[in-house]
């Protein structure tokens, strides 16, 4: 697969509300920056401390193992728009209430580290799936939560979702150390 398949995608490819993730994500080679953002996840979130997992940064947020929970649960729901509509499939993809999937992933009884590795098990299979397409096929056009989107644009949102919340973690998390 050469790399110009996930070139940046235009803003009608996605909602504009994905548009906070798409820019977040530096330019060049994104399957390249998939990977090492992987890399860099796994090592930051598996060296944190255990005790730091319960901390939420204010009463009514997700505490760390929470967090990595939405994660995960959402680069898989990302993963599946993005196989659905590169097959070709038309029908409408319905949205999903995160805050609803987070005590159900029950994440805050999971260590830490295990947590981060099934992170990283969950992006290099979808990496191995983007590494797959074609540009014809990532430029695929379907319907997710209401909106239309681009394979390759989902790619985008999903590495500027995994970077968002590792920079929530990093800036309101772990600012008392």
């Amino acid at each position: 697969m050469t790399t110009n398949a996930f070139p940046r995608p235009s803003a009608e490819e996605y909602a504009p509300y994905y548009g906070k993730y798409v820019e977040l994500v530096p330019g060049g080679d994104l399957l390249e920056t998939m990977g090492h953002q992987l890399d860099d996840v796994w090592q930051f979130f598996a060296t944190l401390p255990e005790a730091k997992g319960d901390h939420a940064y204010a009463p009514g947020k997700w505490t760390i193992r929470e967090l990595l929970g939405h994660v995960i649960d959402t680069e898989r729901i990302f993963a599946y728009r993005a196989l659905r509509i590169a097959r070709g499939d038309q029908t409408p993809l319905a949205g999903f209430d995160e805050n609803s999937y987070a005590p159900e992933s029950l994440a805050s009884k999971r260590k830490l580290v295990d947590l981060a590795e099934e992170l990283a098990l969950v992006r290099r299979s979808n990496l191995a799936l983007l590494k797959t397409l074609t540009p014809e096929v990532a430029a695929r056009m379907g319907t997710a939560s209401g909106h239309p989107v681009s394979v390759r644009a989902i790619a985008w949102i999903m590495t500027g979702h995994l970077l968002h919340h590792t920079l929530i973690v990093r800036e309101r998390y772990l600012q008392d150390g």
